[in-house]
């Protein structure tokens, strides 16, 4: 699937389209969420997710986002990021609505994410803080086992 604009800005589902250097780049360099993350997780994470690339006019990848999904109740989306040469033109925007209008993310009862710095751009698409975040619990895997039984 993919989405235009009029200035020639596309995004696109396409996995094979992804550069998954340039993004593994963005995000283990330039982001604070996935600093240091390594080129093995970032491809899979773009395998097992809806992935979107945007493209400037000329086909060169500029940003991406994830959306992680079961289809069906869940789904969160993740690594929002346009390069810096390209920020300011509404691309962070383009990619939370192509995300947000895929197919695969249509019907879902709940779409979280999480962020540190952009609470405005999503608050634009009716993200909210948690209704109860005293039911939400994190867990951290360690290298350590699990406790028994």
């Amino acid at each position: 699937m993919e989405w235009g604009r009029p200035d020639g800005y596309l995004i696109s589902d396409d996995r094979a389209r992804i550069d998954v250097i340039r993004v593994h780049h963005w995000l283990s360099d330039e982001s604070y969420w996935a600093a240091g993350v390594s080129l093995e997780t970032v491809a899979k994470s773009v395998q097992n997710s809806i992935t979107l690339g945007c493209y400037d006019q000329s086909g060169v990848q500029v940003g991406v986002t994830r959306v992680i999904t079961d289809g069906a109740t869940v789904g969160v989306v993740s690594d929002v990021f346009v390069e810096t040469s390209s920020r300011g033109l509404g691309l962070g925007t383009f990619l939370v609505r192509s995300a947000l209008e895929h197919p695969e993310a249509q019907g879902l009862r709940r779409i979280l994410l999480a962020t540190s710095d952009a609470h405005g751009l999503y608050r634009r698409f009716g993200f909210d803080a948690l209704s109860n975040p005293e039911r939400w619990m994190e867990l951290r895997p360690t290298p350590s086992p699990l406790p028994p039984a």
